[in-house]
């Protein structure tokens, strides 16, 4: 063959192997949560070993930097994030305490083990405390600072994790936004840090809290006729993308549509109590395992095509001491390391979509824990209407959102200062992490494990298409179907709270 055909073969041939290379879809990373708020989990260092041997995680997500946990990950090629409580968000502003983080908390046990994220504070938007939130953009500063001075921000990064209470309710992803008042004093300088380090925005979608019943399977991403967002024209098939758009939409409002998204949690029940009829096996399986399948496409979402995001399911291990069944049974493993289902994250399993053999008995309270596992805050019952309307003015005035005992709200009846104050305490009770202490209230307030709901109302649920054109003051004017609601709703503040924010509409 003449040497000038040969030359240009090769030449076509490079040029082909080239264009498969710049054209390959990106690999997306799905990493797991690590939550132990059980008292029957393996040991860290036999966690480390089963993950490296057995699955295809390679990062981890930690609730705290315990140093037994980051030492078993030493030498094992698995990418820790660890996480500063919001209780040190606020003494981190300060360079000495963010020297001292780092030099008792990170450099130790590096480089053995990869830190590749600090999470300054969970959710702290969530918690309703106005101190934090005005305290956590500085107190990453200051933490990347210190990191920047011990040459260590080319390996760590800083980022903090938000539930998606950061957008009011979301009638379409593009009309995605953030709550206006925390717009341009959180948001902005805390998007404008991400822009500066080359962080991501982390945030948490969980599909399971708040999709319409006959949207289930839009939910699980299941296949569905979709919901068409009329501002793009846009068609959306799973709600997780749904989400993660209106978080982009917010972002694109304040300029900053070019920050890297990350998913710090999401994930599904694979059991729950009597009133969480969604919450079973089969909707776990099928939530996590067309996730995996979508995130290894590579494909995005309808308005971040081709982008892949960091995501970290929900989580790790079954935990016992949570206080609710479906709480408890979040675990891709139960903690004798055998898999509650599989959804291709095992090395010996299918490695695209989900696998089972057995469905799981649900995961019950620990002996230790009280027999219904719950705890509410309520009004004591010598309280009075005057110190109580104190209490409520205060746990409103904290950002807490009391738009559901408001006239027209779904948990105003009964009209009382006594319900409403209540509604109040409780929802700050469980958003603060339901310490006691959180339920105290000058001695008003008191800790019960008897279910508190007294009486049962009916109200009317509207149609979707209503629903989008009227203001929620008028919810109770637009009936179409009566549903009896009691008030265990109004106090399980933190689905409600978490309800509120997503309400997928369209067609």
């Amino acid at each position: 063959m003449p040497t000038h055909i040969l030359l240009l073969l090769l030449l076509l041939l490079l040029l082909l192997i080239t264009t498969v290379i710049t054209t390959a879809t990106p690999t997306a990373i799905i990493g797991v949560n690590y939550g132990r708020v059980a008292n029957n989990l393996p040991t860290p260092t036999t966690t480390a070993t089963f993950l490296t041997t057995k699955t295809t995680f390679t990062n981890l997500k930690l609730f705290d930097f315990d140093p037994t946990i980051i030492s078993a990950f030493a030498n094992t090629n698995v990418s820790l994030i660890i996480n500063i409580p919001n209780s040190d968000i606020v003494g981190l502003t300060q360079l000495s305490s963010a020297q001292s983080f780092v030099d008792n908390n990170i450099k130790p046990y590096l480089p053995n083990t990869i830190i590749k994220y600090v999470a300054v504070g969970n959710e702290v938007h969530f918690s309703g405390d106005n101190n934090l939130i005005i305290n956590t953009v500085p107190a990453m500063r200051s933490l990347h600072q210190v990191l920047q001075s011990n040459s260590l921000t080319k390996g760590i990064k800083v980022t903090t994790p938000h539930s998606l209470a950061i957008l009011p309710p979301l009638m379409s992803p593009s009309s995605g936004r953030f709550h206006p008042e925390y717009e341009k004093t959180f948001f902005a300088p805390l998007l404008q840090f991400h822009r500066e380090t080359k962080s991501p925005f982390m945030v948490n979608p969980y599909p399971y809290f708040g999709f319409k019943p006959t949207d289930l399977d839009f939910a699980l991403g299941n296949k569905n006729k979709g919901i068409l967002d009329r501002g793009t024209r846009l068609r959306y098939y799973s709600m997780f993308d749904y989400l993660l758009d209106g978080v982009y939409s917010a972002m694109k409002r304040l300029g900053y549509e070019d920050v890297e998204i990350n998913v710090g949690e999401t994930g599904w029940p694979a059991a729950g109590d009597a009133n969480e009829p969604f919450a079973t096996w089969d909707n776990a399986v099928a939530y996590n395992g067309n996730l995996v399948k979508r995130l290894r496409e590579g494909k995005g979402t309808p308005l971040m095509r081709n982008r892949t995001f960091e995501t970290y399911i929900f989580a790790l291990f079954n935990e016992n001491l949570k206080p609710s069944t479906s709480e408890r049974n979040y675990g891709l493993f139960r903690p004798d390391f055998s898999s509650v289902y599989d959804v291709g994250v095992l090395k010996t399993g299918q490695t695209g979509g989900p696998a089972a053999s057995t469905r799981p008995v649900p995961v019950a309270p620990s002996p230790s824990s009280s027999s219904k596992g719950q705890k509410w805050c309520v009004a004591k019952p010598d309280a009075t209407d005057v110190v109580l309307q104190g209490n409520l003015d205060y746990v409103c005035s904290k950002g807490i959102d009391c738009k559901p005992i408001q006239d027209g709200g779904s948990c105003f009846q009964p009209n009382t200062v006594r319900g409403h104050a209540s509604y109040a305490m409780n929802a700050y009770y469980h958003i603060n992490g339901q310490h006691d202490s959180d339920c105290y209230f000058d001695g008003s307030g008191l800790v019960t494990y008897n279910n508190p709901s007294m009486f049962s109302f009916t109200f009317h649920l509207m149609s979707l298409q209503d629903f989008s054109n009227v203001k929620r003051s008028h919810f109770v004017q637009k009936m179409t179907k009566k549903v009896s609601w009691t008030v265990e709703r109004c106090l399980n503040p933190i689905r409600l709270y978490r309800l509120n924010w997503y309400c997928p509409f369209g067609s």
